[in-house]
């Protein structure tokens, strides 16, 4: 059953029609082309597909497109500002913390609104705050060194 859903993604504002059963993810992917949020599992096992509803973490693989409707998402492609990178996405750079990247969106958005709530985690907050992504490659050691640098430079 097709329903109207208005979405603010990364600032602009989309109104489409969608299927009751779209999942968010395929909304960000295949309708908006926001191909930065990664469909990993489809069980919100690996958090590749974290996304930020409304300033919380949410992992777009189990949330209905129609549940986003009147809601602000914001995906990886929408932390950069005006072409500069965000305090993450440029301390995932300096201190290397991806390796395959499939991880990456979903572990910076979780990061992003980390640091957004604490400003100065501890290295065990941190460890708390990507709990729910999963990484294959790195053992996370610069992926922490990654939120922690930008922690300073917020």
């Amino acid at each position: 059953m097709p329903n109207e859903i208005t979405v603010t993604v990364n600032g602009t504002e989309y109104t489409d029609t969608v299927d009751a059963r779209l999942l968010l993810a395929d909304y960000l992917r295949d309708t908006l082309g926001l191909t930065g949020t990664h469909l990993g599992c489809d069980t919100s096992s690996c958090g590749a597909c974290t996304v930020l509803v409304d300033g919380m973490s949410a992992k777009s693989c189990t949330l209905l497109a129609v549940q986003a409707n009147g809601s602000s998402v914001t995906t990886i492609e929408g932390l950069a500002d005006d072409g500069e990178l965000s305090p993450v996405q440029a301390a995932f750079q300096e201190e290397h913390g991806l390796q395959c990247g499939f991880c990456t969106p979903g572990m910076m958005i979780s990061i992003t609104q980390l640091l957004d709530r604490n400003s100065n985690p501890s290295e065990a907050e941190i460890r708390e705050g990507i709990a729910g992504n999963l990484c294959r490659c790195t053992g996370y050691h610069n992926i922490v060194k990654a939120a922690q640098t930008a922690a300073g430079s917020s």
